[in-house]
């Protein structure tokens, strides 16, 4: 059999029904000789199939796998044994040692020059693509196919701590979204001379009838001719790569991928930004490529791929604000929280177009938040977690949040994310990692600037305002229902102009949004920091300022400094703040007991920092539970900057606890609640009313089919904002036949809406409902409350409350 000749024939065999015509040609097809078990047992199949279950992170893995040949190859080229002690023992490490040029990838040529190393090549007609990966990484021996390529659960890179791939079974999982045969074919040379290119074709067995009857299922195996893989020798082989041709390195064709709906035409725009999803920061940049045979009229067939942060720092039109936490815990370990928070209206487009644009841009995956490590997203929330757990519904479409895990405690990170490496695990690991980061953020910058969008809702909405209190007064409600609704809600009574009784809270948003700004001298950031102050103190430890901490609490410290927002965050060349214990000691027999110079903090405090904003930067830290009132801990703050670091050292003593607050008791009921803010809209807006277009830029969608849209802040009721352009309203007021009839209409419409969601909102959050939508556990999803109650309206729940008498039903019952 010529090798070399089957080779080409099935690598520029376009989908799987031309591969089967090959092996049939060539007699292999049914030859039980040609074939060996994939990982050297017939029990595969559970492995290969039960893995990712989308077809993006199943091709993620073999990218990744490619990241991994890569690194090592440049580790042996440097003369290291790659699970030696001298070997880098991160990923980022090995990018600092092995690509000192890397930061020049910030250049658009340098990092394509990088890329071409590794590439996704588009192949086969458009609804049928099959894909060929390829990497100039370490290769493999014919030989060692079996116990590399071949293999299964072998852990064969356990001990290399620079790469990613640990399981030995990740690159399995993209057989599965190949075809109905499972056709994959693999080629490698070894990089280190040997002329040798070494290949075979993995497939699902075909079962005869007999097997089907004896067994459950089939499993997966690869050709094996003359008891060792096919090779051939040659030189550089064009297989249509982007700039080069095959030399070194390896080979991955997966024949007929069953790419999802959205990433299905030309890879390099729309596969591409999967891509970059689930990559968020790639160790490697690499190269989409398509064909002008399957896109003639396209001209960006070939496209990088560098990762969504590299997308996000460079995108000034669409991202409002930026910043980032770190935080630091006995618990944990240590973790990494990126926030992005995009413009309901940029790019000069209107607010629906920059929505449609954010959606397929940043969310094509439904992905909100993003756990990653080394920058390969390994699970996600969705929008779900923005709307239950931090309650900021105006911001559930605008906002991006990526958790770094890579510096999770290791028994922390194997709790939290499945084998596959593409989705978390239901764990109680999930659930308190879920509740840190919900404390995490919500003392941070998204409260404000949630607070701001809905501050503008309240504009011009004097006339609403007036119109709540008319309504209420004139409500024509038995007093049974009057006491129901005064339970909950402070209802104005008849003086004029008063919203709510002496000595009540106002609602929950109302105010002034921080402190004034007038006289405060503009900020003018730096590249670079040349300053690092400590703010405040409670005095001082000998010649130290001296913060007291609350046992069991935590406490905020603040440095001024010059430099850029974006300094922890930026692509190019970030900067970075260390917080470190250097003498834990206290008063009496446990002054001294730490170790001096511990340049860790994980054993006495943890710490959460926050990146610089306009000049401050914060650092909240609370103590863990080893630490005793009176220990003093002596810290030092770091923020690096050119060639140096600045230094701040202080102490923390450690004090009683905060008197708890006084429980309330049944003779201090809760305050009541203002009434919700009562928005008005229409269509192009006006007379105190707001427009589509306002209403969007603040976050909320409104077209003629919504009739209301219901937020909250924090579990409570905050605005009911209601359209007076919906297609119901529309519908009954041609016909009506006077100004009176219609002013009549619009009260009663106004009316019968706020207080029916009122109502709707209050009997379901009160009885504690969750809403759930969907027909099984894979495409169901949590419902807000709000967002169900403006459904109902939708769904002709209005129509029935305009339409519909009660009086006239009661009389026809009577």
């Amino acid at each position: 059999m010529d090798a070399a000749k089957l080779f080409e024939d099935l690598l520029h065999a376009p989908q799987e029904e031309e591969v089967m015509k090959i092996l049939d040609r060539y007699g292999l097809k049914v030859d039980p000789t040609k074939w060996a078990p994939y990982g050297d047992t017939e029990s595969n199949y559970a492995i290969v199939e039960n893995q990712q279950d989308h077809a993006v992170p199943a091709l993620v893995e073999k990218i990744t796998n490619g990241i991994d040949a890569i690194l090592e190859r440049r580790c042996l080229e440097e003369g290291i044994d790659p699970r030696s002690p001298e070997a880098p023992r991160s990923v980022t490490a090995a990018i600092e040692k092995f690509f000192p040029g890397h930061r020049n990838w910030d250049l658009l040529e340098k990092r394509r020059e990088q890329a071409a190393d590794l590439q996704i090549v588009a192949d086969g007609p458009k609804n049928n693509t099959s894909l060929l990966i390829y990497d100039n990484g370490v290769g493999q021996h014919p030989k060692d196919f079996p116990h590399t390529f071949l293999s299964l659960v072998r852990g064969n890179k356990n001990d290399v701590h620079f790469v990613q791939g640990r399981y030995n079974m990740g690159g399995a999982g993209a057989i599965a979204f190949c075809g109905k045969h499972r056709f994959q074919l693999v080629a490698s040379r070894r990089f280190d001379g040997d002329d040798k290119i070494g290949f075979t074709l993995i497939r699902r067995h075909p079962l005869t009838a007999e097997e089907d009857f004896k067994r459950k299922s089939t499993w997966y195996e690869y050709l094996f001719i003359n008891g060792r893989v096919p090779s051939f020798s040659t030189e550089k082989i064009n297989v249509g790569l982007y700039g080069r041709h095959f030399d070194k390195g390896s080979l991955i064709k997966l024949y007929s991928y069953r790419l999802p709906a959205g990433v299905r035409s030309v890879i390099s725009r729309d596969l591409n930004l999967s891509l970059n999803e689930y990559l968020f920061e790639p160790a490697l940049p690499f190269l989409t490529v398509d064909k002008k045979e399957r896109y003639p009229n396209n001209k960006a067939l070939v496209t990088q791929v560098a990762g969504l942060h590299r997308r996000l720092e460079e995108d000034e039109e669409t991202i409002e604000a930026r910043f980032s936490l770190d935080s630091e815990t006995e618990e944990f370990g240590s973790l990494g929280v990126r926030v992005y928070v995009f413009k309901a209206r940029a790019r000069n487009q209107r607010v629906k177009e920059s929505k449609a644009y954010i959606q397929r841009e940043y969310f094509k995956n439904n992905m909100s938040v993003l756990f990653s490590v080394n920058g390969q997203v390994q699970g996600h929330y969705t929008s779900e977690f923005v709307t239950r757990a931090l309650k900021l519904n105006l911001l559930r479409d605008y906002v991006l949040i990526h958790v770094d895990c890579s510096k999770l405690k290791t028994e922390v990170r194997n709790e939290l994310f499945m084998a596959s490496r593409d989705r978390l695990k239901r764990s109680e690991t999930n659930d308190a990692l879920r509740t840190h980061l919900r404390k995490l953020l919500d003392d941070s910058e998204l409260k404000v600037i949630a607070k701001r969008r809905r501050a503008s809702l309240g504009a011009d909405g004097a006339d609403a305002a007036e119109l709540v209190r008319n309504i209420t007064k004139r409500m024509p409600m038995n007093p049974e229902l009057t006491r129901l609704l005064k339970q909950t809600f402070e209802i104005p009574d008849d003086r004029p102009g008063e919203q709510q009784k002496a000595g009540t809270k106002p609602p929950k948003g109302s105010g002034k949004l921080g402190p004034s700004t007038k006289d405060k001298p503009e900020f003018d950031p730096q590249r670079y920091p040349s300053i690092f102050n400590l703010q405040g103190g409670d005095g001082h430890d000998g010649e130290m300022t001296l913060f007291h901490l609350p046992k069991g609490g935590s406490r905020t410290i603040r440095f001024s400094t010059d430099v850029e927002d974006r300094y922890f965050d930026r692509t190019d060349d970030a900067g970075e703040m260390q917080v470190d214990v250097l003498r834990p000691g206290g008063e009496g027999e446990r002054s001294g007991t730490g170790e001096a110079g511990m340049g860790r903090h994980d054993r006495f405090l943890d710490v959460v920092k926050s990146s610089p904003s306009n000049g401050q930067i914060r650092v909240t830290i609370s103590a863990q539970d080893e630490v005793e009132i009176g220990d003093a801990i002596e810290v030092r703050a770091t923020l690096s900057t050119t060639g140096e670091l600045l230094e701040q050292i202080f102490m923390v003593r450690v004090s009683q606890p905060e008197s708890p607050k006084p429980v309330k008791t049944q003779q201090q009921p809760e305050p009541k609640l203002g009434l919700p803010k009562l928005v008005l809209v229409t269509k192009e807006g006006g007379n105190g009313r707001k427009s589509f277009e306002e209403i969007e830029t603040m976050g909320v969608s409104m077209s003629f089919d919504n009739v209301v849209r219901i937020l909250s802040d924090e579990d409570q009721l905050s605005e009911i904002v209601i359209n007076l352009d919906s297609h119901v309203f529309q519908r009954f007021r041609t016909t009506l036949k006077s100004t009176e009839a219609y002013e009549f209409a619009e009260n009663r419409y106004i009316s019968a809406v706020y207080f029916h969601c009122i109502f709707l909102y209050a009997t379901t959050t009160g009885r504690n409902y969750e809403l759930r939508r969907g027909s099984d556990d894979i495409g169901r999803a949590d419902v807000d409350v709000g967002d169900y109650i403006s459904d109902l309206f939708e769904q002709s729940y209005a129509q029935f409350l305009l339409y519909f008498d009660t009086s006239e039903l009661i009389e026809a019952i009577s």
